[in-house]
């Protein structure tokens, strides 16, 4: 699983959301989610952009590029 599949499973199941429930939300399927989730496939950008706007992050910590949610100053939840 890569960085990203990572941190999307980790806030997905933090909102204590099913990958069926997220993909309704995103208007995808339920694959997708489990796809990414496997690091077999990249959200395109548009995705990554809703990705955190749901889950209140920034597109840096989704990506990797930083440890800490944005704006929060918080440090990124460990599992």
């Amino acid at each position: 699983m890569n960085n990203l599949g990572l941190k999307i499973k980790e806030l997905r199941i933090e909102k204590e959301l099913t990958q069926g429930e997220l993909a309704k939300i995103l208007g995808i399927t339920q694959d997708s989610i489990s796809l990414w989730e496997k690091g077999k496939r990249i959200p395109d950008t548009p995705y990554i952009a809703k990705l955190a706007a749901y889950f209140d992050v920034s597109t840096d910590y989704l990506l990797g590029l930083s440890d800490e949610y944005e704006g929060t100053g918080k440090s990124a939840p460990t599992a």
